[in-house]
């Protein structure tokens, strides 16, 4: 790739984990089924926006690797080319991903893939910031971590023994970022979904996804009576 086309391009990697090992905090609400459901749901939105946003290739970053069926499917329908996370905490695998876009392209963003307010215009935000020279683009999430990151450059220690899931990530990734004396902008709060009250906020069309699991044998308890559904009907 030459040094313009490398400029032009800004490749948007979508994080994902296999249907089944995501999500696990909302199977008492949905079941595992309806879980794994609305994972597959808001991955393949993530997977629309980035395509939607034109900025480069989109890539889905697979845990733990790239053999489940659902991955395939996200490669065929939807154009994601496929990467396996690898091994080590969340910061060693996303330092991989940035590492290996940076190789060929002069900025790359990062994103979750439980985002449901994630937009194709947020992501061009998030390029245009760092086209105008930011090292790094942040997109804060509400339970104080972050649902994007971009960066122009990289450096180990910006995700070296960060406490992952915790809410301090974006606090401890603020100074990571001061002491390397990068230039930074953050973009506004975006919320993710992580526990059953999440769910109040899903537009229809999200809840639908996992609704028709509704009467079915994984969205019962163990007597026999349906699963709370954390206020939905």
């Amino acid at each position: 790739m030459t040094a313009s086309a490398a400029d032009s391009v800004c490749p948007v990697m979508v994080f994902a984990k296999a249907p089944g090992e995501a999500k696990t905090r909302l199977i008492p609400a949905l079941g595992a089924a309806g879980a794994a459901a609305l994972h597959r749901r808001l991955v393949v939105h993530c997977l629309r926006a980035a395509r939607d946003s034109r900025l480069g290739p989109v890539e889905l970053w697979c845990a733990p690797d790239t053999s489940d069926p659902f991955f395939r499917e996200c490669e065929r329908r939807h154009g994601a080319g496929l990467h396996a996370q690898g091994e080590g905490d969340l910061g060693a695998r996303m330092r991989r991903a940035f590492e290996s876009a940076l190789a060929h392209a002069a900025r790359a963003i990062i994103v979750g893939s439980d985002i449901p307010a994630l937009s194709a215009r947020y992501l061009r935000d998030a390029d245009r910031a760092l086209r105008r020279g930011d090292d790094a683009v942040i997109g804060p999430a509400e339970d104080g971590g972050y649902a994007l990151i971009g960066l122009s450059r990289c450096d180990p220690e910006l995700f070296r023994d960060i406490p992952w899931g915790g809410p301090e990530v974006m606090a401890e990734t603020r100074r990571r970022i001061a002491a390397l004396a990068w230039r930074s902008s953050e973009l506004r709060v975006l919320w993710d979904v992580d526990r059953p009250e999440d769910l109040e906020r899903l537009t229809e069309e999200m809840r639908a996804s996992f609704m028709p699991a509704a009467g079915g044998a994984g969205d019962r308890n163990g007597s026999g009576t349906p699963r709370s559904r954390g206020g939905l009907s």
